[in-house]
């Protein structure tokens, strides 16, 4: 299992090196597991109509999965197709023994319906974490698939705490894709763990509470350097386009102000380089994972291993 230094109080939580590390210990597994068994772990990834955004992503694990030395199967649907036709699929690669992982790529057009769709992948191909039975053994403490964010978020909060017992977390966002796994993520870690969301109406007051920030709210610059508590550990999630100041341009920034809560954190991730290549890693090894599990073999040794339920 590779190591990373713990990054010292005050510094930038590096993703990218971190991202690194995680996809060289998945690449080592897969190629033990290819010479020891003769086993590819097999990740197959579903687009629905043409997003700007989701074709990025897709093509992004692709590469990825390709670079890990993992097969990597790619299916793009039209953006008028039907329920049936996307389900129809989703149970072909349920039956598929070369296919370990499976993902739908979210935001599925409005004509269908994203929590039928998820349910319908087998439990144990669900290398999202998405699906309810995988929702509901993380939410209980007990082993399951991960979403990818969420573990991404532990693993880089691992950098910081050897220990998160005693420390006060706050979550901010309650969505069932980062939020919620989040909270309970850092529940499981014997945090003490509050929520706040688009309804509450104290979260700067929470803010000043909490030694740990998770912030996945979709909001640009929403967090300000004077919500922080003096050393205390900031994850942005946030990824948001906004104008540059050169006319016709775009930059990416968090959910944080970055200037000034950097001025006040003890560590904090950068958007982008932060929490986004976390995710990408996360999903490679939660793939192989699924694939160790489907042959009842022992799971692999990687970087974060332990930050899962």
């Amino acid at each position: 299992m590779s190591h990373i230094e713990p990054q010292p109080r005050g510094r930038i939580i590096d993703g990218k090196t971190l991202a690194g590390a995680l996809r060289a210990d998945v690449a080592g597994s897969v190629t033990r597991l290819k010479a020891e068994h003769g086993i590819t772990p097999g990740l197959a990834v579903v687009l629905v109509g043409n997003d700007p955004a989701s074709e990025v992503y897709v093509r992004s694990k692709g590469a990825q999965t390709v670079e890990a030395g993992m097969n990597s199967f790619e299916f793009r649907l039209a953006e008028e197709s039907s329920e049936a036709e996307l389900l129809g699929l989703i149970a072909r690669l349920n039956d598929d023994p070369e296919v370990h992982g499976i993902l739908v790529q979210l935001p599925l057009p409005a004509h269908l319906n994203s929590t039928l769709v998820i349910n319908a992948i087998e439990p144990k191909k669900d290398v999202d974490g998405f699906h309810i039975t995988n929702v509901g053994m993380v939410g209980t403490g007990q082993d399951a698939i991960v979403p990818c964010t969420p573990r991404g978020c532990m693993i880089m909060l691992r950098q910081i705490y050897s220990d998160f017992r005693g420390k006060t977390a706050l979550v901010i966002g309650h969505s069932n894709i980062v939020g919620k796994p989040m909270a309970r993520l850092l529940l499981n870690a014997d945090c003490t763990v509050m929520v706040a969301h688009k309804s509450s109406s104290n979260i700067p007051e929470l803010a000043r509470l909490a030694d740990i920030v998770v912030v996945a709210a979709g909001v640009p610059g929403l967090v300000r350097g004077d919500w922080i508590k003096p050393g205390a550990t900031v994850i942005d999630v946030g990824i948001n386009r906004v104008p540059a100041a050169e006319a016709g341009k775009t930059r990416l920034v968090g959910d944080v102000d970055f200037a000034s809560v950097s001025a006040v954190a003890g560590a904090i991730t950068p958007v982008p380089g932060g929490v986004g290549p976390m995710t990408i890693a996360c999903l490679l090894a939660n793939t192989l994972t699924a694939c160790c599990h489907a042959y009842h073999l022992s799971e692999p040794a990687l970087l974060g291993a332990s930050d899962g339920a």
